[in-house]
């Protein structure tokens, strides 16, 4: 055991997950992290050690959000837990239960197992689609003080399984917390580095921007986030006395579909030949969007810009995210090397 400590992140093999597994090791935390099967320990490994030694210092357990078996095994012994895993959402499932159940059951049963082996806090990955004001939040930055209404038709399985979970978790912590406390993370659009094939389904944005597997820019945007800061706010919200009870946004700068696949041809040059230059009118996106479901999912935000602010994080946490075209390209240059476009 490391002098700072023992720290358990949940789904170490997902792409938030590893990251926060190397910044752990490189402040000189022991970790310990979970995936649902131990074949994919090596994966793990690999990942990690491609940007720090962990030494003797990391250990990798089976545990699985839909059963108790093996959390306890896992947290115990552990000062803080970092709980990063989630059910997946693309493609959205047909019954939107599917989704959302796991995700509140996985992070009601990863807090009570933290609060019963004594953890002094937890730190719990959300999404700024538990913050969201839907309609009402055009052209306002949404914050910490906004959540997601479940019962809103508009909202889709991801962004109702993101606002319950966590829900559950803040719930949980009232009612049973103790001396264990809570912080939430809430990121905007994760991208950056990738360290293999497993990475999350934001970075599909530049990977089919790259490939060509968008045929013209749809006037979608978002507020973007680094995974490395993703990973960066999640230890400072674990070790600040401040973050207990708090919620944070991780966001950045935003971004159109044409401001990214204009950093990448101007950046890239012959590695970008394929990012589309034209767009794509919304008639065509909401044609293709009756025979895709994923498309589906985001014709309702063609056009219309919806922010978050990070402010809450900067000024209570000293958080910073870094510029947008370092993570654009410091993802895209990743996913080249990786031979993943």
């Amino acid at each position: 055991m490391s002098e700072r400590g023992t720290v358990l992140v949940s789904g170490g093999s997902g792409y938030v997950g590893s990251w926060c597994v190397i910044a752990l090791l490189e402040q000189g935390y022991t970790v310990r992290t979970t995936v649902r099967d131990l074949r994919r320990e090596g994966e793990v490994r690999a990942m990690v050690a491609s940007k720090v030694d962990p030494g003797n210092r990391l250990s990798v357990h089976a545990a699985n959000l839909a059963s108790d078996e093996g959390w306890a095994a896992a947290i115990d012994g552990a000062e803080h837990v970092l709980h990063v895993a989630s059910p997946l959402g693309v493609p959205p499932p047909k019954n939107p239960d599917d989704l959302i159940i796991p995700a509140r059951d996985g992070a009601v049963r990863v807090v009570r197992a933290a609060i019963k082996a004594g953890v002094s806090r937890v730190v719990m990955t959300s999404s700024v689609a538990a913050a969201n004001l839907g309609s009402r939040g055009l052209d306002v930055d949404g914050d910490e003080t906004v959540w997601t209404d479940p019962a809103d038709p508009k909202a889709d399985a991801y962004t109702r399984s993101k606002a319950v979970a966590e829900r559950a978790a803040w719930d949980v912590i009232a009612a049973e917390g103790g001396a264990t406390s809570l912080a939430v993370v809430n990121p905007a659009l994760v991208l950056g580095p990738v360290l293999g094939r497993d990475f999350s389904d934001s970075v599909q944005v530049v990977q089919r921007l790259l490939s060509g597997k968008i045929p013209g820019l749809p006037r979608l945007g978002f507020n973007i986030v680094d995974v490395r800061d993703v990973a960066d706010l999640h230890v400072r919200a674990m070790t600040d006395p401040a973050a207990a009870g708090q919620r944070f946004i991780a966001s950045g700068d935003y971004a159109w579909m044409g401001d990214l696949a204009g950093i990448l041809r101007s950046r890239l040059g012959a590695q970008a030949a394929k990012v589309p230059t034209g767009r794509a009118p919304d008639f065509l996106l909401r044609l293709v969007a009756l025979f895709d479901r994923d498309l589906r999912a985001v014709t309702d935000d063609l056009g219309r810009k919806r922010t978050f602010t990070s402010a809450k994080a900067q000024s209570v946490l000293g958080w910073k995210p870094r510029p947008l075209e370092e993570t654009v390209l410091d993802c895209a240059r990743s996913l080249i090397a990786a031979g993943l476009v």
